[in-house]
């Protein structure tokens, strides 16, 4: 995760920015006090950050209430980043970064109506072969599959749950949910060979702004070097970088 020094931001664009947090986390019309009250800027510095993003268009000022409101360039802005916003591109110097630090397979899987699906393969030791492939699907049991089962609408999971569940023994059914839990808390999974032996694996979830789940990114290997608990020193790493991943796509 990249660190930016102190001394090297432009303070007065933090600033500003402080004000257009607070208006979008409010979400409704305010008045200049209501601005005033919130961001504790002078009454004379705000004015000019004010009129400023007004002219701009990043804000938007009612004539006959004075309210402000995010303007129609935040919109624009928010629509061009939508539309550029290919996941696996965006995803890839990620799992680059986590393929060094773990050096083993790494995998993105996204949402299909069949189950979770693997669109992205990265492994640069390629002398190890865990049978991972582009366009195979992921059981529930598995590292990826749990995070679907957290964090994906349940409307569109149903029947895939349903029948993954006819797999699994009824006593674990209970134990898979208690444990999901858990990983939506921690947001960070694990499993211990799901489906082949002494191989396991990570998977961390990938959210966008609104809370929706776009995808996993999965760590495969040998069961020896695959973390089994948020303790491990490797589960904080992916903590950390799924946060970071998320951010990108505005998760909070």
């Amino acid at each position: 995760m990249e660190v930016i020094k102190k001394g090297t931001t432009i303070q007065s664009l933090e600033v500003g920015m402080g004000i257009i947090e607070a208006i979008a986390q409010q979400g409704r019309p305010l008045k200049f006090s209501d601005i005033q009250e919130l961001t504790q800027i002078t009454k004379s510095n705000l004015y000019k950050y004010l009129n400023t993003f007004t002219l701009l268009g990043i804000l938007h000022r009612y004539k006959d209430s004075g309210e402000y409101v995010l303007g129609s360039k935040l919109i624009e802005y928010g629509m061009a980043a939508v539309d550029q916003e290919n996941v696996i591109d965006r995803i890839s110097p990620f799992m680059h970064e986590i393929n060094e630090k773990f050096s083993n397979t790494v995998l993105f899987s996204s949402w299909t109506h069949n189950g979770p699906m693997i669109v992205k393969e990265l492994n640069k030791n390629r002398g190890i072969n865990i049978g991972a492939q582009i366009g195979t699907l992921l059981p529930l049991r598995s590292a990826s599959g749990k995070v679907f089962m957290t964090f994906m609408d349940e409307q569109m999971i149903r029947e895939w749950k349903e029948k993954e569940f006819m797999q699994i023994p009824s006593e674990k059914v209970g134990l898979l949910e208690d444990e999901c839990k858990i990983i939506r808390e921690n947001e960070i999974a694990f499993a211990r060979e799901p489906l082949v032996p002494s191989v396991s694996s990570v998977s961390i979830p990938v959210l966008n702004y609104k809370k929706k789940l776009l995808g996993s990114i999965t760590v495969v290997g040998f069961s020896e070097v695959i973390p089994q608990n948020e303790h491990n020193e490797l589960s904080r790493y992916l903590m950390d970088i799924s946060k970071e991943i998320s951010g990108s796509f505005g998760y909070r």
